[in-house]
Protein backbone atom coordinates (compact mmCIF):
# COMPACT_ATOMS: atom_id res chain seq x y z
CA UNK A 1 0.00 0.00 0.00
CA UNK A 2 1.22 3.83 -0.88
CA UNK A 3 2.65 5.67 2.18
CA UNK A 4 0.74 7.95 3.03
CA UNK A 5 -2.71 6.46 1.63
CA UNK A 6 -4.02 4.33 4.52
CA UNK A 7 -6.52 5.01 6.37
CA UNK A 8 -7.54 3.54 9.96
CA UNK A 9 -11.03 2.48 11.66
CA UNK A 10 -12.06 3.61 14.80
CA UNK A 11 -12.99 -0.12 15.79
CA UNK A 12 -9.50 -1.28 14.59
CA UNK A 13 -7.46 1.04 16.43
CA UNK A 14 -9.63 0.09 19.54
CA UNK A 15 -8.85 -3.22 18.91
CA UNK A 16 -5.09 -2.52 18.97
CA UNK A 17 -5.43 -0.50 22.48
CA UNK A 18 -6.47 2.75 21.40
CA UNK A 19 -9.24 4.26 23.68
CA UNK A 20 -11.87 6.80 22.98
CA UNK A 21 -10.10 9.10 24.94
CA UNK A 22 -6.75 8.53 23.69
CA UNK A 23 -8.10 9.04 20.16
CA UNK A 24 -9.04 12.50 20.77
CA UNK A 25 -5.94 13.55 22.39
CA UNK A 26 -4.69 12.12 19.45
CA UNK A 27 -6.53 14.13 17.08
CA UNK A 28 -6.67 17.01 19.48
CA UNK A 29 -2.64 17.47 19.36
CA UNK A 30 -2.12 17.01 15.93
CA UNK A 31 -1.32 12.66 16.08
CA UNK A 32 -4.29 11.81 14.28
CA UNK A 33 -6.59 13.73 11.42
CA UNK A 34 -10.03 12.81 11.73
CA UNK A 35 -11.65 12.55 8.05
CA UNK A 36 -15.03 11.11 9.28
CA UNK A 37 -17.02 9.60 11.56
CA UNK A 38 -14.43 6.61 12.50
CA UNK A 39 -12.05 6.98 10.08
CA UNK A 40 -8.79 8.47 10.81
CA UNK A 41 -5.55 9.21 9.02
CA UNK A 42 -2.21 10.43 9.49
CA UNK A 43 -1.57 13.99 10.16
CA UNK A 44 0.50 14.58 6.86
CA UNK A 45 -2.13 12.86 5.32
CA UNK A 46 -1.78 14.68 0.82
CA UNK A 47 -5.00 17.19 0.75
CA UNK A 48 -6.97 15.02 -1.75
CA UNK A 49 -6.49 11.72 -0.09
CA UNK A 50 -8.24 13.68 3.00
CA UNK A 51 -11.42 15.18 0.70
CA UNK A 52 -11.60 11.69 -0.80
CA UNK A 53 -12.12 9.76 2.89
CA UNK A 54 -14.18 12.99 3.77
CA UNK A 55 -16.40 12.29 1.38
CA UNK A 56 -16.38 8.48 1.96
CA UNK A 57 -14.95 7.37 -1.25
CA UNK A 58 -11.25 6.17 -2.23
CA UNK A 59 -9.31 8.44 -4.42
CA UNK A 60 -9.44 7.34 -8.21
CA UNK A 61 -8.81 8.28 -11.65
CA UNK A 62 -6.38 11.31 -12.58
CA UNK A 63 -6.24 11.68 -8.75
CA UNK A 64 -4.79 8.29 -7.46
CA UNK A 65 -2.38 8.63 -10.45
CA UNK A 66 -0.90 11.95 -9.63
CA UNK A 67 -0.64 10.57 -6.43
CA UNK A 68 1.65 8.24 -7.19
CA UNK A 69 3.23 10.08 -9.81
CA UNK A 70 1.77 9.24 -12.86
CA UNK A 71 1.24 11.92 -15.66
CA UNK A 72 -2.52 12.89 -16.03
CA UNK A 73 -3.93 16.01 -17.82
CA UNK A 74 -6.14 17.15 -15.05
CA UNK A 75 -7.17 20.78 -13.52
CA UNK A 76 -7.51 20.06 -10.11
CA UNK A 77 -10.75 18.06 -10.48
CA UNK A 78 -10.41 15.25 -7.35
CA UNK A 79 -12.13 11.91 -8.55
CA UNK A 80 -13.78 9.73 -6.21
CA UNK A 81 -14.68 6.39 -6.33
CA UNK A 82 -17.79 5.85 -4.26
CA UNK A 83 -19.69 2.43 -3.25
CA UNK A 84 -23.24 2.73 -5.14
CA UNK A 85 -24.67 3.00 -2.04
CA UNK A 86 -23.46 6.20 -1.10
CA UNK A 87 -25.18 9.15 0.66
CA UNK A 88 -25.56 12.29 -0.71
CA UNK A 89 -22.32 14.23 -0.46
CA UNK A 90 -21.58 17.14 1.25
CA UNK A 91 -20.53 20.13 -0.94
CA UNK A 92 -16.28 20.55 -1.29
CA UNK A 93 -14.84 24.12 -2.43
CA UNK A 94 -13.94 22.68 -5.69
CA UNK A 95 -15.40 20.56 -8.81
CA UNK A 96 -15.59 16.62 -7.54
CA UNK A 97 -15.97 14.15 -10.13
CA UNK A 98 -17.40 10.77 -9.25
CA UNK A 99 -16.75 6.92 -10.17
CA UNK A 100 -19.66 4.61 -9.02
CA UNK A 101 -18.60 1.73 -11.92
CA UNK A 102 -17.29 -1.84 -10.19
CA UNK A 103 -13.74 -2.19 -9.65
CA UNK A 104 -11.31 -4.78 -11.47
CA UNK A 105 -9.22 -5.12 -8.56
CA UNK A 106 -10.17 -5.30 -5.01
CA UNK A 107 -8.60 -2.50 -2.92
CA UNK A 108 -6.66 -3.43 0.37
CA UNK A 109 -9.03 -2.58 2.88
CA UNK A 110 -7.39 0.56 4.73
CA UNK A 111 -6.44 1.49 1.04
CA UNK A 112 -7.68 5.44 0.76
CA UNK A 113 -6.63 5.07 -3.05
CA UNK A 114 -8.47 2.67 -6.08
CA UNK A 115 -5.65 -0.08 -7.15
CA UNK A 116 -3.37 1.53 -9.97
CA UNK A 117 -5.08 -0.85 -12.61
CA UNK A 118 -8.74 0.45 -11.98
CA UNK A 119 -7.05 3.98 -11.45
CA UNK A 120 -5.30 3.63 -15.22
CA UNK A 121 -8.74 1.91 -16.19
CA UNK A 122 -10.98 5.32 -15.46
CA UNK A 123 -8.16 7.48 -16.73
CA UNK A 124 -8.25 6.33 -19.87
CA UNK A 125 -11.75 6.37 -19.95
CA UNK A 126 -12.11 10.42 -18.44
CA UNK A 127 -9.18 11.90 -20.42
CA UNK A 128 -8.81 12.84 -23.94
CA UNK A 129 -7.57 9.92 -26.11
CA UNK A 130 -4.13 12.41 -26.46
CA UNK A 131 -3.67 12.49 -22.77
CA UNK A 132 -4.58 8.87 -22.31
CA UNK A 133 -1.79 7.62 -24.70
CA UNK A 134 0.44 10.20 -22.31
CA UNK A 135 -0.79 8.67 -19.17
CA UNK A 136 0.40 5.54 -20.42
CA UNK A 137 3.32 6.11 -21.60
CA UNK A 138 4.25 7.58 -17.97
CA UNK A 139 3.01 4.08 -16.38
CA UNK A 140 5.10 2.42 -18.77
CA UNK A 141 8.24 4.36 -18.41
CA UNK A 142 7.76 4.40 -14.54
CA UNK A 143 7.50 0.28 -14.21
CA UNK A 144 4.12 0.65 -12.96
CA UNK A 145 2.46 -1.38 -15.85
CA UNK A 146 4.29 -4.27 -17.61
CA UNK A 147 3.13 -6.28 -20.48
CA UNK A 148 0.06 -8.07 -18.83
CA UNK A 149 -1.38 -5.49 -17.28
CA UNK A 150 -1.57 -3.73 -21.00
CA UNK A 151 -3.25 -6.84 -22.31
CA UNK A 152 -5.53 -6.55 -19.57
CA UNK A 153 -6.26 -2.95 -19.69
CA UNK A 154 -7.40 -3.28 -23.03
CA UNK A 155 -9.49 -6.55 -22.55
CA UNK A 156 -11.62 -4.73 -19.96
CA UNK A 157 -11.82 -1.35 -21.62
CA UNK A 158 -14.71 -0.96 -24.29
CA UNK A 159 -13.35 -1.84 -27.75
CA UNK A 160 -13.09 1.84 -29.60
CA UNK A 161 -10.27 2.31 -27.10
CA UNK A 162 -7.89 -0.51 -28.78
CA UNK A 163 -7.06 2.21 -31.42
CA UNK A 164 -4.49 4.14 -28.81
CA UNK A 165 -3.13 0.57 -28.14
CA UNK A 166 -0.44 0.99 -31.20
CA UNK A 167 0.48 4.62 -29.91
CA UNK A 168 1.96 4.18 -26.42
CA UNK A 169 5.63 4.24 -26.25
CA UNK A 170 7.44 4.50 -22.95
CA UNK A 171 10.59 6.13 -23.84
CA UNK A 172 9.17 9.38 -23.04
CA UNK A 173 9.92 10.48 -19.99
CA UNK A 174 7.37 13.10 -18.90
CA UNK A 175 3.48 13.65 -20.23
CA UNK A 176 4.68 16.75 -22.38
CA UNK A 177 7.01 14.78 -24.22
CA UNK A 178 4.64 12.30 -25.06
CA UNK A 179 2.01 14.78 -26.38
CA UNK A 180 4.52 16.46 -28.53
CA UNK A 181 5.42 13.23 -29.84
CA UNK A 182 2.29 12.34 -30.82
CA UNK A 183 2.29 16.11 -32.52
CA UNK A 184 5.08 14.96 -34.77
CA UNK A 185 3.51 11.85 -35.13
CA UNK A 186 0.37 13.65 -36.83
CA UNK A 187 2.76 15.81 -38.74
CA UNK A 188 4.49 12.85 -40.64
CA UNK A 189 8.10 14.01 -40.16
CA UNK A 190 10.83 11.45 -39.11
CA UNK A 191 11.97 11.90 -35.78
CA UNK A 192 14.30 10.48 -32.78
CA UNK A 193 13.16 10.27 -29.17
CA UNK A 194 15.48 10.82 -26.27
CA UNK A 195 18.14 11.22 -29.00
CA UNK A 196 22.02 11.51 -27.58
CA UNK A 197 24.14 13.92 -29.35
CA UNK A 198 27.78 14.25 -29.43
CA UNK A 199 29.21 17.69 -27.02
CA UNK A 200 25.23 18.42 -26.63
CA UNK A 201 23.78 15.05 -24.77
CA UNK A 202 20.69 13.43 -24.71
CA UNK A 203 17.74 15.81 -26.41
CA UNK A 204 14.07 14.90 -26.20
CA UNK A 205 13.57 14.78 -29.64
CA UNK A 206 15.16 14.98 -33.21
CA UNK A 207 13.03 15.97 -35.85
CA UNK A 208 14.25 15.69 -39.47
CA UNK A 209 17.95 15.57 -38.57
CA UNK A 210 17.93 19.32 -37.82
CA UNK A 211 15.47 20.38 -35.29
CA UNK A 212 15.72 19.55 -31.53
CA UNK A 213 12.81 19.47 -28.87
CA UNK A 214 13.23 20.16 -25.40
CA UNK A 215 10.21 20.34 -23.08
CA UNK A 216 10.96 22.35 -20.98
CA UNK A 217 8.78 22.87 -17.09
CA UNK A 218 8.39 25.45 -14.32
CA UNK A 219 10.26 21.92 -12.00
CA UNK A 220 13.15 21.46 -13.92
CA UNK A 221 14.01 24.82 -15.64
CA UNK A 222 13.21 27.48 -13.76
CA UNK A 223 16.27 28.57 -11.86
CA UNK A 224 18.61 30.66 -13.25
CA UNK A 225 21.36 27.69 -13.22
CA UNK A 226 19.11 25.33 -14.92
CA UNK A 227 18.47 27.80 -17.62
CA UNK A 228 22.37 29.07 -17.91
CA UNK A 229 23.16 24.81 -18.50
CA UNK A 230 20.25 24.72 -21.46
CA UNK A 231 21.54 28.22 -23.33
CA UNK A 232 24.88 26.25 -23.42
CA UNK A 233 23.17 23.16 -24.69
CA UNK A 234 21.41 25.09 -27.42
CA UNK A 235 25.17 26.89 -28.28
CA UNK A 236 26.57 23.25 -28.31
CA UNK A 237 23.96 22.09 -30.90
CA UNK A 238 23.91 25.90 -32.67
CA UNK A 239 27.84 24.89 -33.66
CA UNK A 240 26.35 21.72 -34.91
CA UNK A 241 24.14 23.61 -37.61
CA UNK A 242 21.07 22.52 -35.30
CA UNK A 243 18.47 24.21 -34.03
CA UNK A 244 16.83 24.06 -30.77
CA UNK A 245 12.70 24.37 -29.98
CA UNK A 246 11.47 24.94 -26.34
CA UNK A 247 7.60 24.63 -25.87
CA UNK A 248 6.58 25.24 -22.12
CA UNK A 249 4.84 22.09 -20.85
CA UNK A 250 1.86 23.94 -19.98
CA UNK A 251 1.10 25.31 -23.68
CA UNK A 252 1.90 21.88 -24.39
CA UNK A 253 -0.55 20.45 -21.83
CA UNK A 254 -3.29 23.20 -22.34
CA UNK A 255 -2.23 25.32 -25.59
CA UNK A 256 -1.46 22.23 -28.29
CA UNK A 257 -2.70 24.39 -31.37
CA UNK A 258 -0.24 27.41 -30.60
CA UNK A 259 2.48 24.50 -30.27
CA UNK A 260 1.78 22.24 -33.16
CA UNK A 261 1.11 25.92 -35.65
CA UNK A 262 4.86 26.83 -34.30
CA UNK A 263 6.38 23.07 -35.09
CA UNK A 264 4.47 23.79 -38.74
CA UNK A 265 6.14 27.01 -39.07
CA UNK A 266 9.66 25.63 -38.18
CA UNK A 267 9.36 22.45 -40.03
CA UNK A 268 7.80 24.08 -43.26
CA UNK A 269 10.77 26.06 -43.76
CA UNK A 270 13.60 23.48 -43.47
CA UNK A 271 17.21 24.60 -43.80
CA UNK A 272 17.86 24.33 -47.35
CA UNK A 273 21.54 22.74 -46.44
CA UNK A 274 21.72 20.50 -43.41
CA UNK A 275 24.95 18.84 -42.18
CA UNK A 276 25.74 16.04 -44.10
CA UNK A 277 26.73 13.95 -40.66
CA UNK A 278 25.24 10.67 -39.98
CA UNK A 279 24.83 10.77 -37.09
CA UNK A 280 22.20 13.44 -36.76
CA UNK A 281 20.14 12.34 -39.73
CA UNK A 282 17.20 10.37 -39.48
CA UNK A 283 15.94 8.34 -42.39
CA UNK A 284 12.50 7.40 -41.13
CA UNK A 285 11.05 7.59 -37.52
CA UNK A 286 12.51 5.35 -35.29
CA UNK A 287 9.11 2.30 -34.22
CA UNK A 288 8.51 2.57 -30.34
CA UNK A 289 9.38 0.14 -28.06
CA UNK A 290 7.36 -2.42 -27.62
CA UNK A 291 5.08 -2.78 -24.90
CA UNK A 292 2.30 -5.45 -25.93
Amino acid sequence: MHTGSAFFRRSDLLKSGWTDRSLKAAVRDGRLLRARAGVYLEPDAPHDIVEACRLGGRLACTSALIQRGIFALDRGTLHVHLPVNSSRLRPLARSVRRHWGELHRTPDPRSACVELFDALVQAVRCQPARAAVATLDSAINTGALDPGDIHELFRVLPGRYGVIRPLLDGRCQSGPESLIRLMLRSLGVPFEVQKRIPGVGIVDFLVDGWLIIECDSRAHHSSWDAQRRDRRRDQSAAQLGLATFRPIAEDIMWDPGVVLAALRGLLSHRPSRIQENARFQTASRRPPRRVS
